[in-house]
């Protein structure tokens, strides 16, 4: 019996751990930022990855995975409202955000007018110059 139990609480504990299976979280979003200088695609996943222009997955520094975490919501909320923003004169580059929800795309002169976007701009720069520095 004691047996039995052993080896059942072995098959729960390897159950739990996935059975040494790498599994991937889900993606967070996928944000393409097209004008001035180079296309960069940018593949988050809630794993704490980041997958630069369709290179190899690189990890994401913790305080850049919880910003995405809360983007990621944010984001969804706005495909939720069908948010839709126009590209004038000063616009330099225009974002393309794939969430769970749908899809949506906005300029950089969004941000001006709502916070949240500002933030996925400034994610979007710090994961250039950061873990997808190098990548093309």
């Amino acid at each position: 019996m004691r047996r039995a139990l052993g080896l059942g609480c072995v098959l729960a504990a390897a159950i739990a751990t996935g059975c040494g299976l790498e599994v991937q979280g889900a993606d967070l979003f996928l944000v393409t930022r097209t004008g001035e200088g180079q296309k960069l695609t940018l593949l988050v996943n809630d794993d704490g990855t980041i997958s630069c222009n369709g290179g190899k997955a690189k990890q994401l520094p913790d305080p850049m995975l919880l910003v995405a975490r809360d983007e990621s919501n944010s984001l969804n909320n706005d495909v939720k409202l069908r948010f839709a923003a126009d590209a004038s004169a000063q616009s330099v580059y225009s974002y393309t955000v794939k969430v769970p929800n749908g899809t949506f795309t906005f300029p950089d002169t969004a941000g001006s007018a709502r916070k949240e976007l500002a933030q996925l701009e400034l994610f979007v720069v710090q994961a250039a110059s950061g873990p997808c520095a190098g990548s093309s």
